[in-house]
């Protein structure tokens, strides 16, 4: 998994309130047995007029040239304004992987639904929780000023403003730690793995007839 210290990115604004996994990425694109390729039909049904199943050469879609992240502005950014239970619908794990696929690094909002906010930290995503006059605030300054760019300092537990102001946020302990290490539950279990192959070596040395009973 990635590691997140300190990012700046630029910051694009999604003014919805609700926004479900399955707008995050759609049903279609679930069939995939592997871990990557969903970036390009992140908001899939947002993003574009025409439908899009798997395996479309996205060059050959149509997009919607009203949805915010294919407006020019905000063509490579890597920090994601949103309202309110973003993430909200099914558990899918597919949604976070689409966010950073795309780019997304981190996500501000006032409100997170639980099991997205759970699976962001699992994949190297960042959602940070902000009140809701503040996020009302960052939206006007990232309408109103092209280009306007965020810094995310994980370590610090801080947002900064271009200008220099400090927005403080709270990340669990444990989140964090993980985060700052670039540590998913794999890389975890890893950390223990001379441990891990100790265990075995002594159970088969004292209990032989268990590597013939699988």
């Amino acid at each position: 998994m990635q590691q997140f210290t300190v990012h700046t990115g630029l910051v694009a604004p999604m003014d919805r309130e609700n926004v479900d996994t399955d707008a995050i990425i759609p049903k279609q694109f679930l069939k995939s047995i592997k871990k990557t390729g969903f970036g390009p039909n992140l908001f899939d049904e947002w993003r574009y007029l025409d439908h899009g199943e798997p395996g479309q050469d996205p060059a050959t879609r149509k997009p919607n040239p009203d949805f915010v992240l294919n407006q020019p502005r905000y063509a490579g950014a890597s920090v994601l304004l949103a309202r309110k239970n973003f993430g909200c619908g099914s558990s899918r794990e597919h949604a976070p992987w689409a966010l950073d696929q795309y780019g997304f690094r981190a996500i501000i909002a006032p409100s997170f639904a639980d099991i997205f906010f759970n699976n962001c930290f699992k994949n190297g995503l960042l959602p940070i929780v902000l009140p809701a006059p503040v996020v009302d605030k960052l939206f006007s300054e990232a309408l109103a000023f092209p280009g306007f760019t965020l810094t995310v300092d994980l370590a610090r537990q801080c947002v900064i403003r271009p200008q220099g102001e400090e927005i403080a946020f709270e990340v669990q302990a444990f989140r964090k730690f993980c985060l700052l290490n670039g540590l998913d539950d794999i890389g975890l279990t890893l950390r223990n793995a001379d441990k891990i192959r100790a265990f075995e070596a002594q159970r088969l040395a004292t209990k032989p007839w268990l590597a013939h009973t699988m």
